[in-house]
C-alpha cells in the first residue's frame, strides 16, 4: 500500500506493508530464514523447461526504423522530382557536448582576456560614500533585494537542447550558349541588261579567246621538256600544297606505327635469343613485322628486293603464276618504319614476275611481268605509269620474263639491264633517252646448242632464272625449264661456255655466292637444293628439303650460309661450316598450312630476312645468334675479318671434296 504525505516544502513517502492473509508478526532473524515468494504479474506467459532453454538468436541490424522511405529531390539535370534510394540510417539517441577547455589553448587565452576587460567596468559602477554623507539605502545595498530583481543575469544556453537544421546548396543553373561566326563579306553589285551591252560581252570574249590560241601556238614552237614542265601558277600551289599533306601525313602515320609496333621494334634492335647458349648446332628464327596490302591480298608475292641505298627499303612483286588466273599486278614498296602502308604503290595491268633495283641509282626498278613486258619505274617522278616500257615494235618477248637483273652502263654511260623468258632468248636492254634498245645475247634451244638458224628452226628451251657473276662482268648463269644451267659469255653469243645436268625439273633460281668467285647455288621443285663449283660438272652438296623448293638466297655475312623456302611452308637455314648435312634451322612460318612460301631475301645490313608467300603476305624474322655464328679462334687473337676469310673458309670446305673420284654429299 502506497500513501503519500505532503508537507509545506517537501514531499514524503510512506510506504506500508500489511499483510492482509495472515498477520504474522516476525521477530528477530526470521527474515533470514523464510522463503522468499517470487512476485510476478498475473498474465505473464508460463513456459516449460525445454522452451526456457531454446536459445533465440537476434540480429542485430544497422537500418534504422525511423528513416523515411520516401523521400523524394528535385533533379535540376532531368526537372523533374526522384526519389532518394538511399537515406541515412544512423539514429541520434544523445550528444554531450564537453565544457572544458585547455588552459594553454586559443579559446581559453580569448576568455582571460574577456574576464580581464570586464572587471574594472563593475568596480566602476560601485559609488564610494563621501565623508558627512548619509548612508546607503537599503535599495542600493549589493545584497537588496531590489538589486537581485534589476539585475539581469546573463543567458545560459541549454546543452541537451537539439535541433537539426538542413540547407541545400543552389546547383548551377543550365545555360545555353551560342556564338555566331562572322558572315561571310558581302558586296551589292548592280548592272543593266540589254541588247548592245551582251554584244559587248561577247565580243570581249571572242577577243580572249583569239589571244589564248597565240599563246597556245607560240608555246607549241618550244622545246618538248618546256612544255611538259610549264604549268599554271595555280596547279603548282596545288600540288605543293597535296604533296606538304602527304608528306606529313607519312611522318605522322611512321610515328604512329612506331608507338603501335614499339616491342617489335625493341626486339629487332635488341633482343638476342639466351637459349642458343645451349644449343650449339640449331638456331631460331623471331617473328618481326608481318607486311600487307589490303588490295593485293588473292596475288602471289612473286618476287622480292631489298634498296641497296636505304636498307630499311623492299620493293615486292605481285602477280600469279597459275597461267589460269592471270589478271592485274601490282608493284609496292615497303619499310620497316611503317609496316602498316605501302611506301610507294604502282599497280600494273599484267601480273609482276621480276624485279630488280639498282645499285647506284636507288629510285630506278626493273620489272618484268607475265605479258612478256619489261618496263622502268622511277620513284622521282610523279604518276603511276613507268618511265620505260618494251612493245611490241621494241622486240618484247612473246613468253612470260622470269629474270631480270641491272647490270653496269655502257660505254655511253646509258643505263642497261638484262633478261629472260620462256621464249629461250637472253635480252640486253639499254635505255636510251625516251626508248628502250634491245639486243638478243643468246638465244637457248633444247639439244644444248644455241640457234643459230632462222626462228623455229629448232625448238627453244624456257629460260626461268640467271644471275651474274660478282667478280666477272661477262660472266653469267641461265636456269631452264628443263633442268639444265647453261655458264655464258656476253661475247659468245653463238655457244654455251658449260652445261650442267643440274635437276628433273624447273630451275626456280640460280645464284653466285657473294664471296667466292667458284661458287653458286641452285634449287628447283625436284625437292633438291645444290651447291655447284663451276669448273666441276657435278654438285659438290645435294640436300633434299622434302617439299618443292620455291627459292634459296645466300647470305651476305658469311660465306657458307644459305636459306631457302619450300611449298610447305618451312624456313631452312643451312650453315655448312658448321653443320654439311642437315639445316642448322628448320621452322615453320606459315599461319595457314596450305599456304605456300615463294620468295626469301637477306638483308644487306641486318640479320634480317624477309619471306614472301602466295597469299600475298611478307614476313620478317631476325636470326638468332647461332644462325650467324663465326667461327672460333684461339685465345689471345683477334677476329679475322674480310672477304678472303669467308673465301678461305668456303675453300675449306671444297678442298675435302675435290678429289679424283667426285662424291656427293
Amino acid at each position: 500500500m502506497f500513501s503519500w504525505a505532503d508537507s509545506e516544502h517537501k514531499s514524503i513517502l510512506y510506504i506500508t506493508l500489511q499483510d492482509e492473509e495472515e498477520g504474522v508478526d516476525t521477530g528477530d532473524g526470521w527474515d533470514e530464514w523464510s522463503g522468499k515468494a517470487l512476485i510476478k504479474p498475473p498474465d505473464q506467459l508460463e513456459l516449460t523447461e525445454a522452451e526456457l532453454k531454446e536459445e533465440t538468436t537476434r540480429i542485430l541490424t544497422a537500418n534504422n526504423p525511423h528513416a523515411p522511405q520516401n523521400i523524394v529531390r528535385y533533379s535540376f539535370k532531368e526537372r523533374s522530382y526522384k526519389p532518394t534510394s538511399v537515406v541515412d540510417q544512423m539514429a541520434v539517441h544523445f550528444v554531450l557536448e564537453g565544457s572544458l577547455l585547455h588552459q594553454d589553448s586559443d579559446e581559453a587565452r580569448r576568455l582571460r582576456c574577456v574576464t580581464t576587460t570586464l572587471s574594472p567596468v563593475g568596480i566602476q559602477q560601485a559609488t564610494p560614500i563621501e565623508d558627512g554623507g548619509e548612508e546607503a539605502g537599503e535599495e542600493d545595498r549589493p545584497d537588496s533585494v531590489a538589486s537581485k530583481t534589476d539585475r539581469k543575469e546573463p543567458k545560459v544556453s541549454n546543452q541537451f537542447n537539439f535541433s537539426e537544421r538542413a540547407s541545400q546548396t543552389l546547383n548551377n543553373p543550365l545555360r545555353e550558349r551560342s556564338c555566331q561566326t562572322e558572315p561571310p563579306p558581302r558586296s551589292n553589285f548592280s548592272d543593266t541588261a540589254n541588247q548592245w551591252e551582251i554584244y559587248d560581252a561577247y565580243v570581249e570574249e571572242l577577243q580572249q579567246q583569239e589571244k589564248n590560241k597565240e599563246k597556245q601556238k607560240a608555246a607549241a614552237s618550244k622545246n618538248d621538256n618546256d612544255k611538259s614542265k610549264k604549268k599554271t601558277v595555280l596547279m603548282e600551289t596545288q600540288n605543293d600544297d597535296i604533296s606538304k599533306v602527304g608528306k606529313a601525313s607519312k611522318i605522322f602515320e611512321r610515328m604512329v606505327n612506331q608507338n603501335t609496333f614499339d616491342d617489335i621494334a625493341q626486339d629487332f634492335k635488341y633482343f638476342e635469343d639466351a637459349s642458343d647458349e645451349f644449343r650449339d648446332q640449331e638456331g631460331t628464327l623471331l617473328p618481326l613485322w608481318k607486311f600487307q596490302y589490303d588490295k593485293a591480298k588473292r596475288l602471289s608475292v612473286t618476287a622480292l628486293c631489298w634498296n641497296k641505298k636505304y636498307q630499311d627499303l623492299f620493293a615486292v612483286g605481285m602477280g600469279s603464276y597459275d597461267f589460269s588466273k592471270q589478271g592485274r599486278g601490282m608493284l609496292v614498296y615497303y619499310s620497316l618504319k611503317n609496316s602498316a602502308f605501302p611506301e610507294f604503290i604502282y599497280p600494273t595491268d599484267s601480273g609482276v614476275l621480276c624485279l630488280d633495283i639498282h645499285e647506284q641509282h636507288s629510285y630506278l626498278v626493273v620489272v618484268g611481268f607475265y605479258d612478256g613486258c619489261v618496263a622502268v619505274y622511277n620513284l622521282k617522278e610523279e604518276g603511276l605509269e613507268p618511265l620505260y616500257k618494251s612493245t611490241a615494235k621494241t622486240g618484247k618477248h612473246t613468253d612470260p620474263v622470269w629474270q631480270v637483273r641491272w647490270q653496269n652502263d655502257d660505254m655511253d654511260n646509258n643505263h642497261n639491264f638484262y633478261s629472260v623468258s620462256s621464249d629461250g632468248r637472253v635480252v640486253s636492254w639499254t635505255l636510251v633517252k625516251n626508248e628502250l634498245v634491245f639486243t638478243d645475247i643468246i638465244r637457248l634451244s633444247l639439244d644444248g646448242a644455241v640457234s643459230d638458224g632462222p626462228e623455229g628452226a629448232e625448238q627453244p628451251a624456257c629460260g626461268t632464272s640467271f644471275d651474274f657473276h660478282k667478280q666477272i662482268d661477262y660472266l653469267f648463269l641461265v636456269g631452264t625449264e628443263e633442268g639444265k644451267i647453261h655458264k655464258c659469255s656476253k661475247t659468245y653469243s653463238s655457244q654455251f661456255l658449260e652445261t650442267y645436268d643440274a635437276h628433273s625439273m624447273a630451275v626456280d633460281a640460280v645464284k653466285w655466292n657473294h664471296f667466292h668467285p667458284k661458287v653458286f647455288i641452285s634449287c628447283s621443285s625436284d625437292w633438291t637444293v645444290k651447291i655447284w663449283d663451276h669448273a666441276i660438272n657435278t654438285p659438290m652438296f645435294t640436300f633434299d628439303l622434302n617439299a618443292a623448293v620455291g627459292d634459296v638466297a645466300w647470305s651476305p655475312y658469311s660465306s657458307t650460309v644459305f636459306a631457302a623456302v619450300t611449298t610447305d611452308g618451312t624456313v631452312h637455314v643451312f650453315d655448312l661450316n658448321i653443320n654439311k648435312y642437315e639445316a642448322i634451322c628448320q621452322q615453320p612460318v606459315v599461319a595457314k598450312k596450305k599456304t605456300k612460301l615463294t620468295h626469301i631475301e637477306f638483308n644487306p645490313i641486318y640479320p634480317i630476312l624477309i619471306v614472301g608467300d602466295d597469299r600475298g603476305y611478307v614476313s620478317s624474322f631476325k636470326l638468332s645468334p647461332n644462325l650467324r655464328k663465326k667461327p672460333k679462334c684461339k685465345k689471345g687473337q683477334e677476329q679475322p675479318k674480310g672477304p678472303e676469310v669467308e673465301i678461305a673458309k668456303m675453300e675449306k670446305l671444297l678442298s675435302l671434296l675435290r678429289e679424283p673420284e667426285q662424291s656427293t654429299v
